[in-house]
């Protein structure tokens, strides 16, 4: 089976003009690839799905998240377009924005999906552009967001309408609820207006408030009451970007209570969420108000922790969580959404193009210098090639053991996982942990403009 994979994707490197097969030591002729990846994809996007959210790269077409299309995949990858140096691309978007984006609908949206890829990719637009009508798009997106922030507890509702305000959805997950930080916060930074950033870290902080008397906090909360809806802890899916906020909050802004809040955190996780069957690193799934272990259930979006773990200084247990995923990627050569470490059985099958496994080796190359890191991101990219690649761009997959290809291209496959593995091939100056915050959506911030 590996040999027919390296055969196959040596045809498809033959077919794209490119003159060699990947090559672990030469990083610039990988980084060459992933951009030329991207802009095949682009290309397919503005041919198939133009002036829509999604590219549908099987069947050719396209979709919208909503009634009507917020341009969700051109502004989410505006970004990438900027890491990689495509002037060109990236001006059409802002065009684009500039324009004819249009936010004034009559329509419900998820208000913690568009703010990490709408408002994050507007503000990041105008941090490279310092385009005042960039920043008068986000601004006023940011106004319709806020509406949303009007619950009992300050904790932002599921849904809000973009022209009325008009909120529903009372039950949020963590992820759902504390994660606006970064994108609320750098716009309160480039308006001068601090209600965003004030909306942002009253949420993160209510839900804070709430966490058991072990310093656990659960899944799922009512934003209204403030009362929990379960009583399962864990760092993965659904509570994730809510512990990255508070570190990267801190990171970015220097706020002393984000600090608090993300230190007390951390060590109620070390003490009740970890463990270590088999001698490798886990983190499962506890009772939040005894730390009794419940289930040792991972999503792979639960792969982005040895990132944050590298910017809490513990590069230890981050080298030892990212082993554990990788042995799990190696097993399947791709990973699958739900994966129970303890029974060692799939729960859910698919992979969805999904960037937290690269993004932790990325993270850990930065900081470390370790060839092992680089020679990950070579076989994640190599495997996304041979089973994910399409005649057009990348689509998804309904089944890592057989890898049989679904009909859809996540919006952050262009934000996040293409320009992970950009990063750590090329190592663009400026663009790196050291001077940017990332945000969950991969959108770099720079630490000055903080």
């Amino acid at each position: 089976m590996r040999t027919l994979r390296i055969i196959t994707f040596i045809l498809t490197l033959a077919f794209t003009g490119c003159q060699s097969t990947v090559v672990k030591t030469d990083d610039q002729k990988i980084a060459d690839q992933v951009k030329s990846e991207f802009l095949r994809s682009w290309k397919a996007y503005k041919t198939y799905a133009w002036g829509h959210d999604v590219l549908l790269p099987l069947s050719k077409s396209h979709m919208d998240w909503y009634e009507n299309s917020l341009g969700i995949s051109p502004i989410d990858a505006y970004s990438t377009m900027k890491v990689m140096g495509l002037d060109e691309e990236a001006a059409q978007v802002q065009k684009y924005v500039a324009d004819t984006i249009n936010f004034d609908k009559d329509q419900f949206v998820k208000t913690f999906e568009v703010n990490i890829r709408v408002l994050g990719g507007l503000v990041a637009m105008y941090q490279f552009t310092k385009d005042p009508k960039v920043l008068a798009k986000a601004e006023d997106f940011g106004k319709r967001l806020l509406a949303a922030y009007n619950t009992g507890t300050g904790i932002p509702a599921y849904w809000v309408n973009l022209r009325t305000g008009e909120i529903k959805g009372d039950t949020v997950n963590l992820a759902e609820g504390g994660s606006s930080l970064i994108e609320m916060g750098m716009l309160s930074r480039f308006t001068g207006n601090p209600v965003f950033f004030d909306a942002a870290k009253k949420a993160s902080l209510a839900i804070h408030a709430r966490r058991s008397s072990l310093g656990l906090v659960a899944e799922n909360i009512n934003v209204q009451t403030g009362q929990w809806v379960d009583s399962v802890s864990h760092i993965g899916c659904c509570i994730d970007s809510y512990y990255e906020y508070l570190l990267k909050g801190w990171l970015l802004f220097k706020d002393e209570d984000l600090k608090r809040a993300w230190e007390e955190s951390l060590v109620a996780i070390r003490k009740f969420v970890a463990e270590e069957p088999d001698s490798s690193l886990w983190y499962g799934q506890v009772n939040k108000e005894t730390g009794e272990m419940v289930n040792r259930v991972v999503t792979l979006y639960d792969a982005y922790f040895p990132a944050v773990l590298v910017l809490s200084g513990d590069l230890k247990n981050a080298a030892r969580y990212q082993d554990s995923w990788h042995s799990l990627w190696l097993k399947y050569s791709l990973e699958p959404m739900v994966y129970d470490y303890g029974k060692k059985e799939i729960l859910h099958p698919a992979y969805n193009l999904n960037p937290e496994i690269i993004e932790s080796a990325y993270y850990l190359w930065y900081f470390t210098g370790e060839k092992k890191y680089f020679e990950m991101a070579s076989q994640y990219w190599y495997d996304i090639m041979a089973y994910c690649r399409t005649d057009v761009a990348f689509t998804n997959i309904k089944d890592v053991r057989t890898k049989e290809q679904a009909d859809h291209m996540e919006t952050f496959f262009l934000a996040e996982t293409l320009k992970y593995l950009y990063l750590i091939f090329a190592n663009p100056p400026g663009i790196n942990p050291k001077e940017c915050v990332f945000s969950t959506e991969a959108h770099p911030f720079r630490k000055p403009a903080a």
